[in-house]
């Protein structure tokens, strides 16, 4: 029998953590490839906390203009690109009674079809909305959603904190270290990205290139664990 969990919340980032790409750079895709890089060097730049991410999420967004068919079919390719171990920690968490949940500055339709192939709800997501016309075409992004700048995941994880507690948050990127000080403790995964911010400020770091340490983190290592290799070692 299985101990009781550790933390009673897990949360994920999604891009470059649950799924292997980020979202931003496939809705890429057809643009000019002049474009497409200028949107991909805002995306690493604000990753990397080189600039603030509210400089970049707008002017990003109005060059890529996503359509309601664009988003479902990135959140197509987050399934394809699946991180290994998701669904396997992800459904052990949930059948032992652990909340668990995404918190992500990614665009809210792609990130909950993701979210439907973890078996997990959309109300478990908070991401930023997207606007459509009646053809699907975009109009705007939620420019009241906290996610779309910087400590954006420090007001939402606070609140999911108070709610559920302790909490479990696992990200990749400098928005999601932002959040170390409110939630119980912050593993950095690198098995994506390996960004250096947060291999030196989260409270663990784990290089990948598999989700399996969570359940470790969560239950313990003697516990049933959903996979059979090892966690890799935290630094």
């Amino acid at each position: 029998m299985d101990p009781r969990p550790h933390y009673e919340a897990v949360v994920f980032d999604c891009d470059s953590t649950l799924t292997a790409i980020e979202g931003i750079d496939e809705l890429c895709g057809a643009l000019p490839s002049e474009q497409a890089d200028r949107v991909a060097a805002l995306t690493r730049a604000a990753m990397n906390g080189e600039v603030p991410l509210a400089d970049v999420y707008e002017r990003r967004l109005a060059i890529v203009r996503p359509s309601a068919e664009a988003l479902r079919v990135v959140g197509q390719r987050y399934v394809e690109r699946i991180v290994p171990g998701a669904r396997e920690v992800v459904g052990a968490l949930r059948e032992r009674g652990v909340e668990v949940g995404i918190v992500s500055g990614g665009l809210a339709p792609a990130v909950r079809v993701l979210a439907r192939e973890l078996g997990l709800a959309d109300d478990t997501v908070h991401a930023v909305d997207v606007c459509f016309d009646e053809e699907g075409q975009y109009l705007d992004f939620d420019r009241a959603s906290p996610l779309w700048r910087n400590h954006g995941k420090v007001e939402v994880l606070a609140a999911l904190r108070d709610r559920r507690s302790p909490l479990l948050f696992v990200g990749d990127g400098v928005t999601d270290l932002e959040a170390r000080d409110v939630v119980d403790r912050f593993v950095g995964f690198g098995g994506v990205v390996a960004r250096e911010a947060v291999m030196q400020g989260a409270d663990a770091f784990y290089a990948g290139p598999d989700l399996g340490f969570v359940f470790d983190l969560v239950f313990g290592a003697a516990a049933t664990s959903p996979r059979s290799r090892p966690a890799p070692p935290a630094r």
